[in-house]
């Protein structure tokens, strides 16, 4: 049996709005960070006398741009997830207890799927 989210519609659909602006901003700067990177790419193999620092600063760039859009993807995801949990009429649950993730922690994090217990003992694992 599922338990139905205690949260009122209004609430619900303000926060649906807010994921769907969220996954649109997430994924524009995933495009935004795809393209930067072939760009650097592209001009350190057409700069055939590039100097070591420069490559070094390059591959430094990339490595960081590409741990932001590592973590976007993984927050994309759980905005994914969180937009399903409308549809099903569970958001505001947690997928791990079921318990209710109390509103102030979904206004702050409405992508969040978890208690904050539950998030901090996530974390904890290696």
């Amino acid at each position: 049996m599922t338990i139905k989210s205690p949260l009122d519609t209004a609430f619900i659909e303000k926060q649906r709005q807010h994921l769907n602006s969220l996954r649109d901003a997430l994924m524009t700067a995933a495009r935004s960070g795809e393209a930067e990177e072939a760009n650097v790419r592209t001009e350190a193999a057409n700069s055939a006398s590039s100097e070591y620092e420069d490559d070094a600063q390059r591959l430094t760039m990339l490595e960081l741009e590409g741990n932001l859009v590592a973590r976007d993807v993984a927050r994309l995801e759980r905005v994914n997830r969180a937009l399903e949990k409308i549809k099903e009429g569970t958001y505001g649950l947690s997928d791990v207890s079921g318990q209710p993730i109390p509103r102030e922690r979904l206004e702050a994090i409405p992508e969040t799927i978890f208690t904050i217990a539950e998030e901090q003992a996530r974390e904890k694992k290696p």
